[in-house]
Order: C-alpha cells, then structure tokens, then sequence
C-alpha cells in the first residue's frame, strides 16, 4: 500500500496569533510601494514634529531678543515640511492598507482555489467572512506598525529633549505617563481577547445566514420562514454583548487617554514654569517644554494604534487559518491510453475526528457503470470526489489506469474525469458556456449532441435566445440545472464519468429516458453513479453498497435486492420488475 500525499488539517485557529505575525510579516515585505511612501511621509513627518518645539522656542527667543521676523522663518519652514509630510501621509494611508487587503484576499482565493474545498473548520459563509471582514481588517496592519513605531520615536525622541532642554522635566513626565500607560496597556489587551470572540462570532453569522440564503426556496416553500429567521439571529444577543463589551473596553482606552494625559502635562508644564521662574529655563524654553510634553504622550496614541494591530493580528489569525491549509502536491506523470479502469486500494478518509471511510478497497472495470449505495452519510460523496482528486485521502491509492490519481498531472487528470452533481453551478456567459465549460475548447457540435443525450436540447430552443441565454436571465428548475451539469459531463468528453446524485431533481420519466440516451452516448466510457434511486442501481453493471466506511458488497442490483438490509437502504422505493 502506498500513501498518497496526505492534506492535514491546517493546526491554525483563530487564536494562532503565531501564524498572524507570521503573514503580517510576510505581508509588509510584499505589499507595493504605498507602505513606503506612508513610511518615509511619518518618518518625515515625526522628524519635523520633534524639530518643531525648538523651532519655535527658538523664534519666541529671537523675537523676545529683538531679532525680529528673520527669527521665525526656521520654524515657518519646518511647519512646512509638517504640512506637506501629513497631507502625503493621508494620500498614502488608504492606498496602503487597500493594497495591502488586495494582497491578502488575492492569496485567500487562489488558496482556496488550490485546495479545491471548504476547510473542516470554516463553513462557507464564514469564508465570505473572512474574506471580507477580516482580510480587510488585517490589512490595516501596516499602517498600524507604521504609527505605533512613529509614535513611540517621537515619545522617545521628546524625552531626550526634554533631558537636553531641562533634566526635572523628564522626571516629571516621566514620573506621571508610564503609570497612565501601564492603566491603559491593561484594558489594551482586554480589548485584543474581545476583538478575536468577536470576530468569531461574525463568522457564525454568516455562515447560518449564507445556509439559510441558499436553500431560501425551500425554507418558503415549507412555511419555515420564522423558524429559520430565529435560527440564524440566535447568535446575535451573543454576538451583541461582545460587541458591547468591546465596545466599553475601546471607550476606556479613551477615557483614561483622556483623562490622564493632561496630569503629565500639568506636571511638566509646572516644572518648567518654576525653572523660569528660577532662570533656569527661557520663556521659549517653557513653550518648548509644553510642545515636547505634547509630543511625548504620542504613546497614548500608540493605544489606539495598537488597539488596530491587535484588530489586524485577530483578522490575521483567521485569514491565516485558511492560508496555512497545504495544497495537494501536483502530479507530474502523463495518463496512458486506457478505458477508464479505476481502482480505490485501502482507502482510508478522516473528517472532523470521524472515519468515513476505512480501508475501503474497489474497483470499477473500464467501460463499465457502478453505482454507489448506502446511507446518507456513508461516505459515497467523498469516495466520488477521490476519482477526481477532489479530496485526498489520509492513507490508501486511487489509481486510475494504473497511474495514482496524485501523481496525474493536473491537466491530464481533469480531461480524464468529468463531474456532475445534484446542485451544479453554471459558470460562464451563457449557457452554451455552461455545458462547454472545460479547460479546451468544445465543438459546438458536441455541445449540442451533449445537450441531446441530457434532454436539456428541447426546453434550451424553447428559449428566446436559445444556446446564447445568458445564465443568469434563464429562468431554470431544478431538473432542467441538473440536465445542464448532466450535459457538461457529457461534452467534457473523459474517460471517466462521475455522476454524484445528479438526477435526484427529475422525475421517473425523464430520468428513464436520460439513462437510455446515457447508455448510448456514454456506452464506452467508465461511469461512477451515486443514487438513492432503484431504477438507476438496477441499471448499473455493478452496485458497490457502502456501510461502515467500507464496500459491505460489490453485486448487480437484482443479487443484492434479496438482502432486506440492502432494501431498507432505498426506503419506499418500489421493488424493480
């Protein structure tokens, strides 16, 4: 037996602040010139805010002295050099933290797209949370850096001065700011726990709300409206509470900024007062003394710019999560010419702690057309989705050909394996693209042939615009979407045809007639059938019915209908004739 390269789950979580730094990291490297221009603009910027209070210090002193207007021109021209360095700052802050979001929900799709499938620990709405809420959120990391670093040079900058100007008055700022710091510090990170609970509970509220969007039909359909309305809100008071929470939390950083800031003030702007008063200190001194107290609470505003870095890292953590997955290792071998003989040697498949499938062996005959049975849960999806290397396996071979399917090149291995499913999507302009969907171009004649032998030709010409109706304004039933996949399948043209419950919305007739014009169209190729209906299975050369993770037995349907265990696995459906 041989392993095939197995996906692990990603060991990331929402709290993974580890993965977070690490992808922030990764992202400041990466993002465009915008995050260097902010930087060099702050720098700039933070360069002439420490420049300033001496400037002006020294222009009072100079007009104090008689010098007269020359004595104000320094501090006109850094003042200058302010203006401009902000309004660059502010050209650049948004296009970095938008370039950098791009960045992150670029790399977020094409890993998605890699893996081929919704992570265990994600559902499908909680991805559209991440990828909207929390890329854009971990996108303001860079900027957040950027001022939490400038600010803490201008604290550290204007203390120095301080020291240079008059040593008391850097004991009293230093004195009164680190104990208003260490209170905000302390509701700093109360706010980073909130922020990640928070977070999480958006994701679950998208993710009820994108299920209940998608089957919105039938829960109108079946008078559950109410019902699922207060499914879908039961997280919110929760989700409300954090936010509240959260909410108290950033108002107290506020609040204690606030409050507190001006106490370091007072007490610098007193001493300075009484080191005029002795001599010690010019009146321009005082001024000085007051603008560098000023620059030196920008620490407070380093809470605030935390406060978004943690936002950023939470945001990260759960951007993160979905990046870490590890893509399926491509294949590098060509498929020989065969007929499709496929083979699942000890299958082994593990989701969410559970085995769904457990050292499942089978083989299904090239040209041949099996079908898969059993209980709802039992596996038949995921074993029909290992054809295609649309899922991996933990252990065991998939074999198609002789050639392991995770060895295939990928090229190779999606023009030898067509899909059809019970919901298919139909990308594409039209739905002649629809059906033509494939990674070469399809002959229009075999669009057509296809469309035939999926009785989907008929209500397509009934269509104002026939072939050419667009996707979206074709006013399509659930028999005539599966009738289209059904046609997809067919045109694609592979080895290999896998039909995953892709009839389940047709009725008796209709899908009668579809299996005889399957029969014909497809007569030389290898199909893998899942069905939950009698009429299907009897039709199958072979019915693999799966139980407990393995093949419980490989029979054509009238051997096995003998068996009241296999019967009961069809419910009502009648007896075949």
């Amino acid at each position: 037996m041989r392993a095939t390269a197995a996906v692990r789950p990603s060991t990331a979580t929402e709290h993974d602040f580890t993965s977070a730094d690490r992808l922030l990291r990764q992202l400041v490297r990466r993002a465009p010139g915008w995050p260097l221009v902010l930087t060099v603009a702050v720098a700039i910027s933070t360069a002439a805010a420490l420049t300033l209070p001496a400037a002006l210090a020294d222009a009072v002193n100079g007009v104090l002295s008689g010098r007269g207007d020359s004595a104000c021109v320094p501090a006109l021209a850094v003042l200058a050099v302010l203006i401009i360095a902000e309004a660059l700052t502010q050209l650049a802050d948004p296009h970095a933290t938008a370039d950098a979001t791009a960045l992150l929900r670029g790399d977020f799709l094409r890993r998605t797209a890699a893996v081929g499938r919704v992570p265990a620990f994600a559902a499908p709405g909680d991805l559209i949370a991440r990828l909207t809420g929390n890329a854009a959120e971990a996108g303001t990391a860079v900027t957040s850096v950027v001022y939490s670093a400038a600010q803490l040079a201008m604290s550290f900058g204007a203390i120095v001065a301080l020291v240079v100007l008059y040593p008391p008055l850097a004991l009293a700022f230093l004195v009164t700011a680190p104990a208003c710091f260490a209170l905000v510090q302390r509701y700093l990170r109360r706010t980073t726990r909130l922020v990640v609970g928070y977070q999480k509970g958006q994701g679950a509220v998208a993710a009820l709300l994108l299920d209940a969007l998608t089957g919105i039909r039938t829960i109108s359909a079946s008078g559950m409206v109410d019902r699922e309305i207060e499914r879908v809100l039961r997280p919110v008071p929760e989700l409300s509470q954090r936010g509240r929470d959260l909410w108290q939390s950033q108002q107290r950083i506020a609040w204690y900024s606030a409050l507190l800031a001006p106490a370091t003030q007072i007490a610098v702007l007193a001493t300075a007062g009484y080191a005029v008063g002795t001599g010690a200190l010019s009146p321009g001194g005082l001024l000085a003394a007051l603008g560098y107290t000023t620059v030196g609470l920008s620490f407070f505003g380093t809470a605030q710019s935390l406060l978004i870095l943690s936002r950023a890292r939470a945001g990260a953590a759960r951007v993160a999560a979905v990046l870490d997955q590890p893509v399926p290792t491509p294949g590098t071998l060509r498929l020989p010419p065969g007929g499709g003989r496929l083979e699942f040697r000890s299958v082994r498949v593990v989701r969410a702690g559970s085995t769904i499938l457990d050292e499942l062996d089978l083989t299904v005959p090239a040209g041949s057309c099996v079908a898969l049975v059993g209980r709802s849960g039992s596996g038949k999806s995921l074993l029909a989705a290992l054809a295609g290397r649309l899922t991996e396996p933990q252990s065991g071979t998939v074999v198609l050909d002789g050639v392991p399917v995770d060895r295939i090149r990928d090229d190779d291995l999606r023009a030898a394996v067509a899909y059809a499913f019970a919901d298919p999507s139909l990308p594409g302009e039209t739905l002649h693209d629809a059906i033509a969907l494939a990674p070469w171009t399809v002959p229009e004649q075999r669009v057509r042939a296809a469309a035939r032998a999926a009785q989907a030709d008929a209500f397509i010409r009934r269509l104002p615009e026939g072939y050419l109706t667009p996707v979206a304004r074709a006013p399509l039933s659930g028999g005539e979407r599966q009738r289209l996949g059904l046609a997809r399948a067919v045109a694609h043209g592979g080895r290999l045809i896998v039909l995953d419950d892709a009839t389940s919305s047709l009725d008796t007739v209709t899908e009668a007639v579809l299996s005889r014009a399957f029969d014909q169209a497809l007569s030389d190729r290898t199909r893998l059938v899942i069905t939950h209906r009698t009429a299907i299975a009897a039709r199958a050369d072979i019915v693999a019915w799966l139980d407990g993770g393995r093949v419980r037995a490989a029979a054509p349907h009238a051997e096995l209908w003998q068996d009241p265990e296999y019967r009961a696995v069809f419910s009502s459906s009648p007896a075949p004739e």
